[in-house]
């Protein structure tokens, strides 16, 4: 990859998935990109050799609090189905917002191989939902200095704003389904 994620600048451009698109993915236990499908690769602007390997974190938007991610990351090692909906940022700064549903492969003896996500577009007002609710938790976050703290900020915030996170934050993410 040429240009690191962190130097990608954002256009403030809009792409949206068309009502009958569906993203796919699969990655390593360690979030690498094993398999990317052609609507993921033309969503994001990535060739495949481009997107194999690397980390699937290049997609994050800045506008995504990091305690999302954690909240995603935590279900996930334990085995747990994840619903979300995310703001990504294609290759050349545009962003694009998914309902994300998230689940662990599981190899014969149980344990986590990887992962596969099937992304579908998200209503809209879902998006204006979740803008505020990530506005909100990344004021939260921003006022902390190291990683950690500003993911346990989060949490904190998301755990005030729906209580069981584990439940109440996907019936409030499958709202955003298609």
């Amino acid at each position: 990859m040429s240009i690191a994620s962190s130097q990608i600048q954002l256009t403030g451009v809009e792409r949206v998935l068309a009502d009958d698109a569906i993203i796919v993915s699969k990655t390593d236990p360690q979030g690498r990109i094993t398999y990317a499908n052609d609507t993921f690769l033309m969503i994001a602007d990535y060739t495949e050799s481009e997107i194999l390997g690397a980390p699937h974190a290049i997609l994050r938007h800045p506008a995504m609090p990091r305690s999302v991610f954690a909240l995603l990351w935590q279900r996930i090692e334990q085995g747990k189905e994840v619903y979300a909906v995310v703001l990504n940022r294609s290759k050349h700064g545009d962003h694009y917002w998914v309902h994300a549903h998230v689940t662990p492969s599981l190899g014969a003896d149980g344990s986590i191989r990887g992962h596969h996500s099937f992304r579908r577009k998200a209503r809209r007002s879902s998006i204006d939902e979740a803008e505020k609710l990530y506005r909100d938790v990344l004021a939260i976050e921003a006022r902390e200095f190291t990683k950690a703290d500003q993911v346990r900020a989060g949490l904190a915030a998301m755990r005030a704003a729906f209580g069981d996170l584990d439940r109440s934050y996907d019936r409030w993410s499958w709202k955003a389904a298609p």
